[in-house]
Order: C-alpha cells, then structure tokens, then sequence
C-alpha cells in the first residue's frame, strides 16, 4: 500500500508543480508521478541536511512541490532543444 500512496501523492505534488511553472514538460502520468516522488525525496534530504527533518520524519506538503520545482527547473536548464532533421 505504501508504493501506491506513493504514486498517488507523487502525481498530485508533480501536477501542482507543472502547474505553478508554467511552460511545456515532457511526460504524463509516470513521469509526473516520479517528478512528485523525487521532489519529496529533495525536499527530505535539504530538510534533513539544514536539521528540519529527523530521519524518521516525512517531508511536508509544501516542501515537497517545492522539491519538484527544484527538479523541473534544473531539468529546463540542462534540457537540450531538439533540432528539425535540416
């Protein structure tokens, strides 16, 4: 039960980040849902690394759509534009 909550929470915090940077992501359902993942998974390790988390605790709500800002964000800067096949 515990991978499915996972998934469930992930695509609601990687939808909510898509949405407050706006701009056009690959992906859909999967990809949202690790974006969400990965983002509570940065905003644990920060939170744990400046002494907000304990190692037993969750990285909250908001922290997590921050973490995937974090992640969408530094993957637009690495993001290499596709050419047309000239």
């Amino acid at each position: 039960m515990g991978i499915l909550w996972a998934i469930i929470i992930g695509v609601v915090i990687g939808a909510i980040a898509k949405l407050i940077m706006p701009g056009r992501d690959p992906g859909g359902f999967w990809i949202t849902a690790l974006l969400g993942i990965a983002g509570a998974r940065v905003a644990k390790l920060v939170g744990q690394a400046v002494g907000w988390y304990g190692p037993n605790d969750s990285a909250g709500f908001v922290a997590s759509i921050i973490g995937a800002i974090i992640i969408l964000a530094i993957y637009r800067t690495f993001r290499r534009p596709r050419s047309l096949g000239v």
